[in-house]
């Protein structure tokens, strides 16, 4: 008997995992970044009979470049294929993580997830005093005024802060459009508390608009596409051969994938793997 007969087939539902730290892979291991997830993002709104694409956040930020490519990609897509877009939030969707989350038409969380942190942040290391007792004399030349500018060798210059302020104020304020705009009618509260970068539980977060339920990724799938649904997750990962030839080419540094690396790379790697604790740890993982 033809399948047709036997009832209507199930909807397909595409999963598109985004985890982890949002930048470039060199930088993070596996940082989640538009070229690392372009092929995914296509699939997800490519696969035959889809009717919906679900977003799986668990990321703490980094990139605010990288997190608004790969949010306006699935804008497009979602557009363009008329295809709803649904994000949820697991463990955190905070900073850049959020601005992923905005991609979705709706956004859940968990009652714990971590939500929010809609800023800007830039953080580094002082190391002037530490050469002075290791007497260590740092020598720069540039042919550009400030083409040394907030270099951690040498001491706070606060004219260079303040430019870095000025900066940090536009990157916000293209954040807060970005937010205004995808959560149009939903905020509540003021704008100063929302933007500060404080971030919230899910349960909060839905009071507050950012979010506009509680729930997980599968029981709000069955509940909108049926029991059985079917959910195909889109991996963007690739193999441990296509990751060993990446950190080859990059002059044995990690690579896309975050699965190799050669000797000479282990500092590389460490500082790394110290920026995305610093990442995590901010909230609280």
């Amino acid at each position: 008997m033809p399948f047709g007969l036997l009832g209507k087939s199930p909807a397909v539902v595409t999963v598109l995992p985004l985890n982890g730290v949002i930048g470039p892979a060199a930088r993070f291991g596996q940082g989640l970044n538009l070229a690392g997830l372009a092929s995914a993002i296509e699939s997800a709104f490519s696969e035959h009979g889809v009717k919906a694409v679900a977003l799986s956040i668990n990321s703490p930020g980094g990139s605010p470049v990288q997190a608004t490519l790969i949010h306006n990609r699935i804008r497009q897509l979602a557009e363009e294929k008329n295809v709803p877009v649904f994000a949820f939030a697991e463990d955190v969707a905070a900073s850049g993580g959020y601005m992923l989350a905005c991609a979705g038409d709706q956004i859940f969380a968990d009652e714990s997830s971590i939500v929010g942190s809609i800023g800007v942040v830039s953080a580094g290391f002082g190391f002037t005093e530490l050469m002075k007792k290791v007497g260590v004399d740092r020598r720069v030349y540039t042919s550009g005024e400030k083409k040394s500018m907030l270099d951690p060798f040498q001491p706070v210059d606060e004219e260079d802060v303040k430019r870095l302020m000025v900066l940090q104020k536009e990157v916000h304020g293209a954040f807060r459009g970005l937010v205004k705009t995808r959560r149009e009618g939903k905020l509540h509260g003021a704008e100063k508390r929302l933007f500060s970068g404080e971030f919230w539980s899910g349960i909060q977060a839905e009071k507050l608009g950012l979010i506009d339920g509680l729930s997980d990724l599968r029981t709000e799938m069955r509940k909108r596409y049926g029991d059985d649904v079917r959910l195909k997750v889109i991996s963007s990962e690739r193999s441990w051969w296509r990751n060993r030839m990446a950190a080859h080419s990059s002059g044995g540094r990690r690579g896309a994938g975050g699965g190799f690396s050669f000797p000479n790379g282990w500092a590389d790697d460490m500082l790394a793997a110290l920026e995305v604790r610093a990442f995590w740890s901010r909230f609280g993982l």
